[in-house]
């Protein structure tokens, strides 16, 4: 089936990473989620699409887990618990900013127009996983 949306979920390859998630053992599962954002950070050159949709879904795990978060659809997402992914927000942070730099597959699949709802739900989830100042 591909991509049949714009959500971090909406794709064969986030639905990989949570069958491996609820695959895993609990304590391996964070682990997962900062390999998956890692990876793209790491990247170098061309960034493939398939790398890019997995650190957008494991994005979205840890900014789930943030205030203001947006849950995870459990129809989509993985089925068994994660532990606190909190601590990984500034690698996912850093990990959508490499999937909205150039050269990225999934940036040039997407990001027309700029301001559509692809790159919608990339600025939303930056947006959680920023930490906010206090008031």
């Amino acid at each position: 089936m591909g991509t049949w949306h714009v959500g971090p979920f909406d794709n064969d390859t986030a639905w990989d990473l949570s069958d491996t998630l609820d695959e895993a053992s609990p304590d391996a599962r964070p682990g997962i989620v900062r390999d998956a954002l890692v990876r793209v950070i790491d990247t170098t050159g061309d960034l493939d699409a398939d790398i890019s949709e997995e650190a957008v879904a494991a994005a979205a795990l840890v900014a789930a887990q943030c205030p203001g978060g947006e849950p995870i659809d459990p129809d989509y997402g993985p089925k068994q618990p994660l532990a606190d992914l909190t601590p990984l927000r500034a690698t996912a942070l850093r990990a959508l900013d490499r999937v909205v730099t150039e050269p990225s597959e999934l940036l040039e699949l997407w990001d027309e127009p700029p301001d559509g709802p692809w790159r919608a739900t990339i600025t939303r989830l930056q947006h959680t996983l920023t930490p906010q100042a206090p008031t």
